[in-house]
């Protein structure tokens, strides 16, 4: 089992990855060391665009705080200075040592513009597009850091889409205390609901949240990830989704900090490479 740093000898990014990302923080303890700095100015630097629409009071600040990373990465990639800030130095210093690809990095920001419209998440398709983007985009570009290629990633990012979707819907009661809804409207109104209505009232969203995790959960629970010991740190968020998921659809709460069953079980898939 990789040893767990003690927090007065993490660095700033590893803190800050630790504090703002806890779930993929412990994921990525099963990463190779020489990789770990780079996971976690990812896990940073994806936190700061998932950030970006609950910072802003406005979908158009949104935009702007997104062009702002975006900015960030090219700066870095055309050799520019690194700005003063706790994740766009070590972003700039990932860049520049090729352990993160900018490409890959845009498409992350990109994907976080579905947030800022207005309309929310109006189909089925653009829900998933969205988490294909966002977290499975994530799963991806942890894969490539690691050394996986072809049907590995092809894996990654559906283990990363189960991931995203257990992340929003445990994060329905939290988005609708900010106004916002990310379930997709067309699901909602099958089940007679808007997204302002369950922005309004979140537990009337429960049957939509119920569905849509049994949905999700049945390819989380037959996808199993071959994948070798090096990238293993790249699919373990899929142990939690499954869990989630499982808790999701029988109506029952996600508790809001990971209990010991969580953990061990990360640990456990971590150190057998089994996901």
């Amino acid at each position: 089992m990789p040893e767990t740093p003690a927090p007065s000898s993490l660095s700033g990014i590893a803190a800050l990855a630790r504090a703002r990302d806890p779930d993929r923080f412990l994921c990525a303890l099963f990463a190779p060391a020489a990789k770990r700095e780079a996971l976690f100015t990812l896990i940073g630097f994806n936190h700061e665009l998932a950030r970006a629409r609950e910072a802003a009071r406005t979908p158009l600040l949104a935009l702007i705080r997104l062009q702002w990373w975006r900015d960030v990465v090219a700066e870095a990639a055309a050799g520019k200075p690194p700005r003063l800030h706790e994740v766009a130095g070590p972003l700039h210093a990932a860049i520049t040592a090729g352990l993160l690809e900018p490409a890959a990095l845009l498409a992350l920001a990109d994907a976080r513009e579905a947030e800022a419209e207005e309309e929310g998440m109006p189909t089925e398709a653009a829900f998933q597009a969205y988490l294909r983007g966002t977290a499975g985009g994530f799963a991806v570009a942890v894969g490539r850091l690691l050394g996986a290629s072809g049907a590995a990633l092809v894996a990654l990012q559906e283990a990363g889409v189960a991931y995203g979707l257990a992340g929003v819907l445990r994060s329905v009661p939290a988005l609708a205390g900010q106004g916002r809804c990310l379930l997709p409207a067309e699901t909602l109104a099958r089940h007679g609901l808007s997204a302002e209505a369950a922005a309004a009232a979140p537990g009337a969203a429960g049957p939509v949240v119920a569905a849509l995790a049994a949905a999700g959960a049945r390819p989380a629970e037959a996808r199993r990830l071959g994948l070798g010991r090096l990238v293993t740190a790249a699919g373990l968020p899929l142990v939690l989704a499954r869990r989630d998921l499982r808790r999701l659809r029988l109506g029952r709460a996600v508790p809001p900090g990971r209990g010991l069953g969580d953990r061990l079980a990360v640990i456990g898939a971590g150190l057998l490479g089994r996901i």
